[in-house]
């Protein structure tokens, strides 16, 4: 057999099937792979206090099927999160990961208006820390995230950030 024939065959086997191709076209378009979108944009974040906290990209990829994160603090860090929506589970998955080195993987839903992700992680100390991460969009284009975390299994929870997102052409 000629090379030309086998490579022909080749690219007819890896050709996707008619309703493959439609399968992959139809991926992501139901309203709950949208639900994240009041977060796609440009931002500053700043913290409750008004200081400058970072900025932030948020875009989809991925055919519209993901939303990525590209964070810059203020202080010099780095991180950046994946997220997407899970038909299995009817969840939301993030996983975030930083220059330091660190890794969140967080699941939840829309609920009331505001994307609640939450997930657990060993602390410094090995004890076991629960995190929860909210986003609401609010008036004015802007969006509030709101992390806590809890080292009681969810008894009583601290708020390690609460940040404004602005529109980046308004953070001035």
């Amino acid at each position: 057999m000629s090379t030309r024939i086998v490579q022909v065959l080749v690219a007819i086997s890896l050709a996707p099937s008619g309703a493959y191709a439609q399968e992959q076209a139809d991926a992501c378009e139901g309203p709950e792979y949208r639900e994240f979108d009041f977060w796609v944009g440009e931002w500053r974040v700043e913290n409750a206090d008004g200081g400058l906290a970072g900025t932030n990209r948020i875009e989809r990829i991925l055919g519209d099927c993901a939303v990525r994160e590209s964070w810059e603090g203020a202080g010099g860090g780095k991180g950046f999160s994946y997220n997407i929506y899970d038909a299995q589970t009817g969840n939301w998955h993030q996983t975030w990961v930083d220059d330091r080195g660190r890794l969140l993987q967080l699941d939840g839903t829309l609920e009331d208006g505001k994307m609640v992700l939450s997930g657990e992680r060993p602390g410094p100390d090995g004890s076991l820390v629960l995190h929860r991460i909210s986003w609401e969009a609010i008036e004015g284009g802007r969006v509030r995230q709101i992390w806590a975390v809890s080292q009681d299994e969810g008894g009583s929870w601290r708020t390690v950030f609460d940040g404004m997102y602005i529109p980046a052409e308004k953070g001035g």
